[in-house]
């Protein structure tokens, strides 16, 4: 868990790209302030011998700095498309960074496509749907060592509830993934 120590403007930022769009929209010139962010690519892993899903639960300080929680979202594994490589390797290497399995690739579907964010940046986030069993867990997972991220396993038996209980910060992708998991996965 964390704090805020304090909030500075970007002046070279990492990761995203603060901009000012002009355009025209019918017939009169508008300006939007935007991000250039990165795409994403996340994952509805489901346990098949825990018959449960796979989750982290992640320090994220926008949340903590806009909502005054703890900043501790529940959330797909995760990572951004900013390597020279296919979405769906991305995908693999998350999740064995994040989760600690070792997924073989063949496990691994594309679910869908949107955007995120469209009023800020407008990235494009892809999920991908995988199983893994016992026999691939080969770390912890936790992710890099400046994340803070802890595995969470969400018995297929607790899922409906935990979607809608509001003590759990959660985000709308891993929504969209249960509901796909309970239209189109025959337990």
């Amino acid at each position: 868990m964390g704090k805020i120590d304090s909030i500075t403007e970007l002046t070279n930022p990492k990761f995203v790209k603060p901009i000012k769009i002009n355009y025209t929209q019918k017939n009169k010139q508008k300006v939007w302030e935007a991000i250039i962010s990165h795409d994403s690519v996340s994952i509805l892993l489901w346990h098949v011998d825990k018959q449960a899903f796979v989750l982290v639960k992640q320090f994220r300080p926008p949340v903590l700095n806009a909502n005054k929680t703890d900043g501790m979202m529940y959330e797909l594994c995760a990572g951004i498309v900013d390597k020279n490589t296919t979405k769906i390797q991305i995908v693999k290497e998350e999740i064995l960074e994040e989760c600690g399995y070792d997924v073989p690739l063949k496990n691994i579907e594309k679910i869908s496509s949107f955007y995120t964010n469209v009023g800020v940046s407008g990235a494009k986030q892809t999920i991908y749907y995988a199983t893994c069993d016992d026999s691939m867990k080969v770390s912890e997972g936790g992710g890099l060592a400046e994340e803070e991220i802890e595995v969470i396993y969400i018995p297929y038996a607790k899922a409906r509830e935990f979607m809608f209980d509001e003590n759990y910060q959660k985000t709308r992708g891993m929504l969209m993934a249960f509901y796909w998991f309970f239209d189109n996965i025959k337990l």
